[in-house]
């Protein structure tokens, strides 16, 4: 079985599985009035949760049973990446989420994620060490709530009140979780000269 020998690389590929069948449903059902695919987006929003939510199962099984690999260090990241910023490109360009989603955000957000992906993979070139720190985690968490409230929000029929009351936590959600991406970039930025001199020792 190789890498998939154990069950914490096991459940990260049945997660990036999970977000290919995501951007499926939303391929095919994304143009459609919600109020006619109702059921499919039911499916889209259960299937991020669970998706998403599987992340941590991976993550409390890799150290409890002791077992972080490498293939664990890389597709785990990548996996969380794809899922979140996969289903952030869908909804910036469907119509019944790109006015609060806009895809001006959606670069913004992307752009982060870039830059500290090379900051990452060029302090650990240099025999540093850049895990993640606590705004990062904070920032995973606000934007899984930011896109799964937009899923939410069409997943279901609510009545006119609650559905302003949905949209209004899902306008939000999304700006908290623009403050926290553009937050935690900025963290990351400011301690990346002090990695490097401590690696350069």
């Amino acid at each position: 079985m190789g890498v998939f020998a154990h069950w914490p690389n096991r459940i990260t590929a049945l997660r990036f599985a999970g977000a290919m069948v995501l951007f499926v449903v939303l391929a095919v059902y994304g143009e459609c009035d919600p109020e006619e695919v109702r059921g499919a987006l039911c499916m889209a929003f259960w299937l991020f949760i669970v998706t998403a939510l599987t992340d941590f199962v991976d993550g409390y099984l890799a150290r409890r049973d002791n077992y972080v690999t490498a293939f664990g260090r890389i597709a785990d990241p990548f996996t969380d990446k794809v899922l979140i910023l996969g289903t952030m490109i869908f909804l910036c360009v469907i119509p019944w989420t790109r006015e609060l989603l806009p895809a001006w955000m959606v670069v913004i957000i992307l752009a982060r994620e870039f830059l500290v992906t090379g900051i990452r993979g060029y302090v650990e070139s240099v025999g540093g060490e850049f895990p993640a720190d606590g705004f990062g985690k904070i920032k995973m968490v606000v934007q899984c709530f930011a896109v799964g409230g937009l899923l939410w929000l069409e997943a279901y029929d609510w009545p006119d009140a609650w559905f302003t009351f949905w949209h209004e936590l899902a306008r939000w959600l999304v700006y908290a979780t623009l403050f926290a991406t553009v937050g935690s970039g900025i963290t990351y930025v400011m301690k990346t000269g002090k990695v490097l001199a401590k690696a350069d020792r």
